[in-house]
C-alpha cells in the first residue's frame, strides 16, 4: 500500500470516526431540537435535529426522493472511490487527493445515518424523550430510509432588521442559519479546497506547457 493510499483511508477514518461518535452520543444523550452553547458559546451551538434529505437539511420530497438520494449517495462513493485510485495511480498532488478523500469521507458520513441508522435506533420523539440504541423492538425505518442527524448550528449573526430595511424590515435576520455535521462540514471543505488547488494546478500545468513551447513559436509577427 502507497503512502497516499494510507493517507486516503487514514482520513476517511478519521472523519467517520468524529462523524459517527457525535451524532451517536447526540442521538442518544439529546432530545429532539434541545441544544446548548459549545464552550459556553452563544455563537457556536450543539442544536440536534434530523433531517431525511441532503446537506444542510435540504430534502427530496417523500419516500421515492429520499430513496433516490440514498443510491445516489451509493454511486457517488463509488465513482469518488474511482477518482481517487486514479488520482493516486497518475500521480496527482496530494492537494487534489486530500479534497477527494474529505469528500468521500462526508458521503459515506451521512450514507451511514441513512443506511443503517433506522435499523439499530429508535425512533427520536419530538416532543420529549431519547433515542434508544438497539431497542428491542427494532429500529424505526427500513434499510436506506433512515434520517441524517445533525447538530452543528453556528449563529454567528442574530439581529433584528431595522424597520427601515427595504422588503425585510423588522425581520429577524440570522447567519449562519443551517444545522449541519462533521460529514457536511468535510464535503464543503473538500469541494473548497478542490476550487483551491484546481486553480493552483491549472495555472502550473499552463505556466509549465508555455515554458515547453520551443522558442520558434515566439510571438513575434511574421514578415
Amino acid at each position: 500500500m502507497s503512502n497516499r493510499t494510507r493517507a486516503v483511508f487514514i482520513i476517511v477514518f478519521l472523519v467517520l470516526l468524529i462523524d459517527q461518535t457525535l451524532k451517536i452520543w447526540v442521538k442518544t444523550n439529546m432530545e429532539y431540537g434541545q441544544e446548548f452553547g459549545i464552550l459556553g458559546l452563544s455563537w457556536a451551538r450543539i442544536h440536534f435535529v434530523e433531517n431525511e434529505g441532503m446537506a444542510f437539511g435540504l430534502s427530496l420530497g417523500g419516500n421515492w426522493g429520499k430513496l433516490a438520494l440514498s443510491v445516489f449517495r451509493l454511486i457517488a462513493v463509488g465513482f469518488l472511490m474511482y477518482i481517487i485510485h486514479t488520482l493516486i495511480k497518475t500521480k496527482e498532488t496530494f492537494g487534489v487527493i486530500l479534497s477527494f478523500s474529505l469528500i468521500l469521507a462526508g458521503a459515506l458520513g451521512n450514507i451511514i445515518d441513512s443506511a443503517v441508522y433506522g435499523l439499530i435506533f429508535s425512533n427520536t420523539p419530538y416532543h420529549g424523550g431519547l433515542a434508544t440504541l438497539f431497542p428491542a423492538e427494532g429500529g424505526y425505518a427500513p434499510f436506506l430510509f433512515g434520517k441524517v442527524v445533525d447538530m452543528l448550528y453556528f449563529p454567528l449573526i442574530d439581529t433584528t432588521l431595522p424597520q427601515g430595511f427595504p422588503i425585510w424590515g423588522g425581520d429577524r435576520f440570522q447567519f449562519f442559519r443551517p444545522v449541519f455535521n462533521i460529514s457536511d462540514a468535510a464535503i464543503s471543505t473538500g469541494v473548497l479546497t478542490l476550487l483551491a488547488f484546481h486553480r493552483r494546478i491549472f495555472k502550473s500545468k499552463h505556466d509549465h506547457a508555455t515554458d515547453m513551447m520551443p522558442e520558434g513559436n515566439s510571438d513575434k509577427p511574421l514578415v
